[in-house]
């Protein structure tokens, strides 16, 4: 079941990538990668107009550069962001920027390169509940079913935040595409996936029906490879088990 339910996502990545290529709503080179599409500013101006967006004090982002106009607002606006690490190789697997004390531009520091220098890596245990997941995608639909570039890190960072008890049921997680990441179509999905619940693009704001979430990492899913080669993972799944 897990192997069609891949096969499925992974046509639809690529028919998404070729699409976004062809109508040149991304620069060249997206194809295999969250696209960092033409509208990202667009896109976070619109966010940033939202009810959900000022009263949020704290925002955790993906460092892929299609969500870097975000992170720069965030910032800019007083709000506390974590940035996960990419690819989560490290024991504390994000990032805090606190606007208070960062000693360089929000637009340098919310840069993957940037946060790398200018921030301090801590682990969930001394994270503060989140308010807005931003999460990017390759595709999503209205009911809020999405998918990524197939590595998994998304739904992991999202998994352990919810375990953690960081992101609860009033987290509102967003995802902001262009408009021609919004499918008319079933996205396949698996235990570990979560819906988003808010999709901006540069021309609309769609709220979506449909809210899944899991309780937490579903360790029976992850390949041990996965888990070696995440220390944060690694490091819990060698903890003895209670009993």
């Amino acid at each position: 079941m897990g192997s069609s339910i891949d096969q499925a996502k992974q046509s639809l990545r690529e028919r998404m990538w070729r699409l976004l290529e062809r109508e040149q709503a991304v620069p060249a080179g997206s194809y295999g990668k969250i696209p960092g599409f033409f509208g990202a500013d667009a896109t976070a101006e619109r966010l940033a107009e939202l009810d959900v967006w000022q009263t949020a004090r704290t925002v955790k982002a993906n460092p892929d550069w299609a969500q870097l106009s975000i992170r720069v607002r965030a910032l800019q606006d007083g709000k506390l962001l974590y940035m996960a690490v990419p690819r989560m190789a490290s024991l504390q697997p994000f990032y805090l920027l606190d606007p208070i004390t960062l000693e360089v531009p929000p637009e340098q520091a919310a840069a993957k390169e940037g946060a790398a220098e200018a921030a301090r890596r801590i682990g969930v245990e001394d994270m503060r509940p989140i308010d807005v997941v931003i999460c990017g995608s390759v595709a999503v639909n209205r009911t809020g079913a999405r998918i990524g570039k197939g590595a998994g890190y998304s739904d992991l960072e999202v998994a352990l935040l919810i375990e953690a008890g960081l992101v609860t049921e009033e987290t509102v997680i967003v995802a902001p595409v262009h408009q021609l990441q919004v499918v008319d179509e079933d996205i396949p999905e698996a235990a570990h996936d979560f819906n988003v619940d808010l999709i901006v693009t540069p021309d609309e704001v769609i709220q979506c029906s449909g809210r899944r979430r899991p309780v937490g990492v579903i360790w029976e899913e992850l390949a041990a490879e996965k888990v070696a080669e995440i220390p944060v993972l690694a490091a819990r799944s060698s903890k003895p088990s209670k009993g």
